[in-house]
């Protein structure tokens, strides 16, 4: 009987609401003009403003380097001068001295200059006019003096989570690089674990959680303590997590290259025992932040531990749902699917560096966030919006229309929080732009905000049904996941530990090597991204001309040799950062294993509340 009611009542759906049940009650949009379309020229604008933006870094960095050079050539006059006075007599000094006595003391007797006539420049020899001469247009490059005090046991926290996550960044990109190079030459080895479908997840696994997640923890531990004025809640659970997090990447590892997977769930390919044990250790993460948070030694919450715990807490809740055995089976898997994969990169990855940066771009310049309201605004519209838009992987799937419709109208709503975001960073960073100078700290940090507004635009511009006709299933959706996880994650993390670890560890890395990174790694992904941008687009059209499928592998050919130049780069670049964490990080004082400290000692937590003094106006 029920069984009937329940057909009763679809048959009277699908006869009021066909079009919004039916999966697909429209036919395949025209494409004559797909040049022309909303979503191609606001990629091709998006991608415009990311070109505009390294112009404007290096631009900057020529002014600076340019500055540079000549206080130089200043400075050398001076030494040859002093090398000149040196090899003077008395007399000589004596005349120099009283010509330049009667030089400052002469006076002008105001009538010089005096005319009715206009001033003219006739024979050009004015090059400019200022009227602070003492204002100089670049500041010297110069090094920050500030070493936070932080306690041992947190300093050794931090340094071993973020050197654990420079080893799976090499690793994982360097198993990338591999599978970029078998794009241009497939047929470079025949071993069954060195196959593209058992090392790609390899690849994205070790990049996320071993690389991102790592990164984002180890750098969470130093802002959920320093904005809760406050120390670690327990030392030792850190520690356990670190274990659990590792051993479940390694184990991974090997299990994917031995061919154990979790069949089609992408960036849920570990088995479940083996995300078991990443899970436990957000989970201890999770209850540690909580617990230091909740024992705060200030009244009001900042900004910061919003974006970290609630990162946390919806990742536990998404790798729950998305490991019940219930929904593996037919669309259901396909729409958790969906869910999965977009809600790890939205509501893990981009909320929890969300919230690093809260926290290190204003103390990296010495100056509070700009808005605590748009920061407020980003978080609760990025929750409300994003948990709904995964579904937009699957236009002109079998999935419900009506279900696809939403997936849309949510990705266009996240124009809110990331207009709110960017304006709130850029906002931050207004008339510190100097600071590009200084450092590659603000330039990582411009280009990872750069690169949210434009990835999460083109993002919501993807989602439309047209460019996903055209794009969907092709490279350019690797692109696009490049744009995002490389453009905006692991540029801002990079920018983080850069700004966080000399100041910890009491070592600056050296600027050249710094800049070497930035300027291989922004190259190399836009290289990687454009070429793949475009030879996807070709791609999608020549499957919709009903060319043979064969006819769009061979167009690729040259399109993934710039992604494997690209892709050469950018390894190069995660070369030099290791070894930058490396000069950072060698030198540290070697400790014992702290003990639990749920109780932390009274110095403890009196060096930690010694705070900088743009930490207390931010909080």
């Amino acid at each position: 009987m029920k069984n009937i009611k329940f057909y009763i009542g679809l048959l009277f759906l699908i006869a009021i609401f066909p079009k919004e049940v039916l999966a697909q009650p429209t036919p395949n949009p025209d494409t004559a003009n797909w040049m022309t379309s909303p979503g191609i020229v606001g990629t091709i604008l998006l991608i415009v403003i990311v070109l505009v933006i390294a112009i404007f870094i290096l631009t900057v960095k020529a002014s600076g380097y340019f500055a540079q050079l000549q206080k130089s050539g200043e400075r050398s006059k001076k030494n040859e001068f002093n090398e000149r006075l040196l090899e003077m007599d008395e007399a000589e000094i004596g005349t120099i001295l009283e010509k330049r006595r009667k030089a400052v003391s002469y006076q002008l007797t105001s009538s010089e200059l005096g005319s009715d006539l206009e001033v003219e420049d006739s024979r050009g020899i004015i090059a400019g006019v200022t009227h602070e001469p003492n204002n100089p247009l670049v500041d010297e490059k110069k090094k920050s003096p500030i070493t936070l005090d932080t306690p041992l046991p947190l300093k050794k926290i931090i340094t071993w989570y973020i050197g654990a996550s420079v080893f799976w960044l090499v690793f994982g990109t360097l198993i990338g690089q591999y599978l970029g190079m078998k794009f241009v030459w497939p047929e470079m080895d025949s071993i069954s674990w060195l196959s593209f479908g058992r090392l790609r997840p390899v690849h994205t696994n070790a990049v996320f959680w071993g690389w991102a997640s790592l990164t984002m923890i180890g750098l969470g531990h130093f802002v959920i303590t320093r904005t809760s004025n406050n120390t670690l809640y327990s030392y030792k659970l850190a520690w356990w997590a670190w274990w659990l997090m590792n051993a479940s990447v390694a184990i991974g590892t090997l299990f994917l290259m031995s061919g154990i997977n979790n069949g089609g769930g992408e960036y849920r390919e570990y088995i479940w025992p083996v995300a078991l044990l990443f899970a436990i250790g957000m989970v201890i993460t999770f209850y540690n932040f909580y617990q230091t948070v909740a024992h705060r030694k200030i009244e009001e919450i900042y900004i910061s531990n919003w974006y970290l715990l609630g990162g946390l807490g919806w990742t536990i809740i998404l790798v729950v749902i998305g490991y019940l055995p219930m929904y593996q089976d037919g669309l259901g898997e396909t729409v958790i699917q969906g869910y999965y994969m977009h809600q790890g990169v939205g509501m893990w990855f981009m909320t929890f560096t969300l919230g690093l940066i809260y926290y290190y771009l204003p103390s990296s310049l010495n100056k509070p966030i700009y808005s605590y309201s748009l920061g407020v605004l980003a978080f609760w519209t990025q929750m409300l919006f994003y948990t709904l838009i995964g579904t937009h992987h699957f236009v002109f799937s079998p999935l419900p229309w009506w279900l696809q419709t939403v997936a849309i109208v949510f990705s266009a709503g996240m124009l809110i929080p990331v207009v709110a975001g960017t304006t709130n960073f850029l906002m931050t960073m207004r008339g510190s732009w100097n600071e590009i100078t200084k450092s590659y700290v603000l330039p990582f940090f411009l280009v990872g905000v750069v690169f949210y507004f434009v990835g999460s635009a083109q993002g919501s511009l993807q989602a439309f049904r047209f460019t996903n006709f055209i794009w969907h299933f092709t490279d350019f959706n690797v692109a696009h996941s490049h744009m995002t996880m490389y453009g905006i994650i692991t540029f801002m993390l990079w920018a983080c530990v850069y700004a966080i670890l000399p100041k910890i560890t009491g070592r600056e890395p050296r600027q050249i090597f710094v800049g070497m990174h930035f300027w291989m790694a922004f190259i190399g992904l836009f290289a990687y991204m454009v070429s793949l941008m475009v030879g996807g687009s070709m791609k999608g059209l020549s499957w919709i001309e009903g060319e043979p499928f064969i006819q769009s592998v061979i167009l690729m050919q040259p399109f993934w040799l710039w992604r494997a130049i690209g892709g050469t780069l950018m390894f190069i670049s995660h070369l030099l950062f290791a070894y930058n964490f490396y000069d950072m990080t060698r030198g540290l004082k070697k400790i014992p294993k702290s003990p639990d400290q749920k109780n932390p000692a009274p110095a403890d937590a009196g060096r930690n509340r010694l705070r900088t003094k743009n930490e207390i106006t931010t909080n």
